[in-house]
């Protein structure tokens, strides 16, 4: 990207916190930390994958993003504008730039309307169409993701998964965004399904300089798709990097381990492959430090007291781990 080129997207230090019930007993309010001080920006064109195990704050983050959770602190600029303050009416405007697709193909989309209906319900909000002329333009989104016209009149339910996500794509392309969020948008479908979806994404990025997005948790399907990827790790980011280089050469003990999870297919390839014991801890009470130490086969003292802040490397990546610390005079995120 340009240096004078604004980013479509921009997340500075965003942060989710969940306040829990008190307990009738009393005492401090316990808060889930999902998300705590997050910072990225999505060129036009790009594909950002975010990557992660369950429960890290992937979703939460996206959400976010398109103003469906409200984020605790931080900042949201699409374009260079703030969005994060605005309440859902000045949001208005801004959700035709910003668009989201959903995990789930078979709830995300209303049984009782009509697939044409569906995709078209974004142009009745905020497009001041004919009736023939938005019927024209959902025709032209179905043969865009690859459905047929005459499929319009069918319910969701007469669709196939990897249908019924095609057709959550046309809704996200209804306006014309300039950024979509794609949340886990392949993780319920088949394998040869996901194929066919993520080079309809891909081809559509290249027809229409869309930016996406990407949250998942199957590394194949993000190096296949994304141009660069951040790592999260209970409520933060411990490296982003481009593609090439994190999936060659990892830098953080987190993205090695999640690298040599990945399945081969001989089981004797890699036998003395790195594998991550014991479980995430509770983002109710995160680990002082840094927040892997509690697993990290390189643990340090300093580790366990000290977090380590994200830095940028010299091939255009960041990293957020005392190993790769040379000195002091590296720029923070």
């Amino acid at each position: 990207m340009p240096a004078t080129e604004t980013p479509v997207l921009e997340a500075e230090g965003l942060v989710k916190h969940f306040a829990l019930k008190r307990s009738w007993l009393g005492g401090e309010v316990p808060v889930v930390r999902a998300v705590d001080g997050v910072s990225f920006a999505i060129a036009a064109g790009e594909t950002l994958g975010l990557v992660g195990e369950s429960g890290c704050g992937k979703s939460t983050v996206g959400r976010m993003l398109v103003g469906l959770s409200p984020p605790t602190g931080g900042s949201i600029r699409i374009k260079g504008r703030r969005i994060d303050q605005l309440d859902q009416a000045s949001f208005r405007p801004h959700r035709r730039t910003i668009q989201f697709v959903f995990q789930d193909p078979y709830s995300s989309l209303n049984p009782r309307m009509t697939a044409g209906d569906i995709v078209a319900e974004p142009l009745r909000n905020f497009e001041p169409l004919s009736a023939a002329e938005r019927r024209d333009r959902v025709m032209e989104l179905f043969r865009r993701v690859g459905l047929r016209p005459d499929q319009m009149e069918r319910y969701p339910h007469e669709f196939s998964g990897g249908q019924r996500q095609r057709l959550g794509i046309a809704r996200a392309l209804a306006l014309g965004p300039e950024l979509i969020v794609c949340d886990e948008a392949v993780s319920a479908l088949d394998v040869s399904v996901q194929a066919q979806v993520i080079n309809l994404l891909t081809d559509l990025q290249d027809e229409l300089g869309v930016a996406y997005l990407f949250i998942a948790h199957d590394l194949a399907v993000v190096e296949h798709i994304s141009h660069r990827v951040a790592v999260m790790y209970l409520g933060k980011i411990v490296e982003l990097a481009p593609k090439e280089r994190l999936f060659s050469k990892p830098l953080h003990p987190y993205t090695e381990a999640l690298l040599e999870a990945v399945p081969q297919p001989d089981p004797e390839a890699r036998p003395d492959r790195y594998v991550l014991e014991g479980d995430v801890p509770s983002p109710l009470k995160p680990p002082s430090g840094c927040r892997f130490h509690t697993r990290c086969r390189y643990v340090m003292d300093r580790c366990r007291t000290e977090e380590p802040k994200l830095r940028a490397m010299g091939d255009g990546g960041f990293v957020a781990c005392h190993l790769r610390e040379v000195d002091g005079a590296w720029p923070e995120l």
